[in-house]
C-alpha cells in the first residue's frame, strides 16, 4: 500500500474476492476505522467515482442502519483505491457462529427490525443490494448496519441483470430460475433467510448447488404455483418444470420464535416475489409491535 498520511494500519479484519479488508487507526482523530481496499487498478478519478459502491454509499448515508462511510482515498499514482468506514465489533455470521444457545427473541426482534429498515431505506432510495447474507449484516452492540454494497444495483436498471449476483444459499427462486428478471423483492428473501439463521442458528436453504438450491427450497416451500412458474418463464431461455411437491414447511428448529415471528418469515419467502412482502409492509408486521 502507498499509504496516506493520517492511517495506520493495526491488523488484517477479513478478505474478500474484491478486496482486502483492514483495521486502521486514524491519527488524526486517534479513532479506529475500517478500511476496504480494492485489488482493482483505478486509472482516473472519474472511474472512482463512477463505482456503484461508492455511488451507493454516498446516496445511502447517513442512516443508523447502513455503514457509514468516512472518505474515500485514491491514489492516482499507485491506481489504488480505498474505502474508509467506520468500524463495527463483527457480522452476524460471526455472532451466529460462536453461539451455543439462540438469541433470545428480543434480540432477534431489534435486529430484524433493524435489517428491514435499512432495506426500506435503500428500496426508497431506488437502490437494492442484491447480497444480503449474514457476512454483509455488522453489528455494533444493539446497532445493526447493512455493509458491502459492491453487489448493488438501481432498481430502475433495465432487466436482465447478467452479471453473477448473490451468494447461493440466500438467493431467490427467481434469481435462480429466470435470466436476471428479478428485483428488490429478492433482498426480502435473502432477509428471510437470515431471519431464520438468527433464530434457530441453521441455514433454511443450504444448497450444494444450483439444483440443490431449488430442491431444498421446494422441499421447504413447496412447488411453485402454475401463475407464478409461468411469469418465470418467460424469462428463461431454457424450460423447466417441477413435479409436484407439497413443502414440508419452515423446520421447527426454532423454538423461540412467536407465531408472530412465523407469519413474518413465510411472508418473506414467498416464492412469487410479487406476493413476497416488501420492506415497508414488513416495518407494519405485528412481530415489530413493541418496537412502534
Amino acid at each position: 500500500f502507498v499509504f496516506f498520511l493520517e492511517y495506520r494500519p493495526v491488523g488484517k479484519i477479513g478478505e474478500g474476492t474484491f478486496s482486502d479488508v483492514l483495521k486502521m487507526l486514524n491519527l488524526r482523530d486517534g479513532k479506529y476505522y475500517a478500511c476496504k481496499h480494492m485489488k482493482q487498478h483505478f486509472e482516473s478519478i472519474e472511474q472512482v467515482n463512477n463505482l456503484r459502491e461508492i455511488q451507493a454509499l454516498r446516496r445511502l448515508n447517513p442512516h443508523p442502519n447502513i455503514l457509514m462511510l468516512h472518505e474515500v482515498i485514491f491514489d492516482k499514482k499507485a491506481g489504488s483505491l480505498s474505502l474508509i468506514c467506520e468500524l463495527m465489533d463483527m457480522n452476524i455470521y460471526e455472532l451466529i457462529r460462536g453461539m451455543r444457545k439462540p438469541l433470545p427473541e428480543k434480540k432477534v426482534i431489534s435486529y430484524m427490525y433493524q435489517l428491514c429498515k435499512s432495506l426500506d431505506h435503500i428500496h426508497r432510495n431506488g437502490i437494492f443490494h442484491r447480497d444480503v447474507k449474514p457476512e454483509n449484516i455488522l453489528i455494533k452492540q444493539s446497532t445493526l448496519k447493512l455493509g458491502d454494497f459492491g453487489s448493488c444495483r438501481s432498481i430502475y436498471a433495465k432487466q436482465p441483470y447478467t452479471e453473477y449476483i448473490s451468494t447461493r444459499w440466500y438467493r431467490a427462486p427467481e434469481c435462480l430460475l429466470t435470466d436476471g428478471y428479478y428485483s428488490y423483492k429478492m433482498d426480502m428473501w435473502s432477509a428471510g433467510c437470515v431471519f431464520y439463521e438468527i433464530t434457530s442458528l441453521q441455514p433454511l436453504f443450504p444448497g450444494s448447488n444450483e439444483l440443490d438450491q431449488i430442491s431444498k427450497i421446494h422441499d421447504i416451500v413447496g412447488t411453485p404455483a402454475k401463475k407464478t412458474l409461468n411469469k418465470f418463464k418467460q424469462s428463461r431461455i431454457i424450460s423447466f418444470d417441477f413435479p409436484f411437491k407439497k413443502g414440508t414447511g419452515i423446520p421447527p428448529l426454532v423454538p423461540n420464535l412467536s407465531p408472530k415471528g412465523f407469519s413474518l418469515l413465510y411472508a418473506m419467502i414467498k416464492y412469487d416475489p410479487d406476493e413476497r412482502i416488501a420492506a415497508h409492509q414488513a416495518l407494519q408486521h405485528p412481530y415489530f409491535q413493541e418496537l412502534w
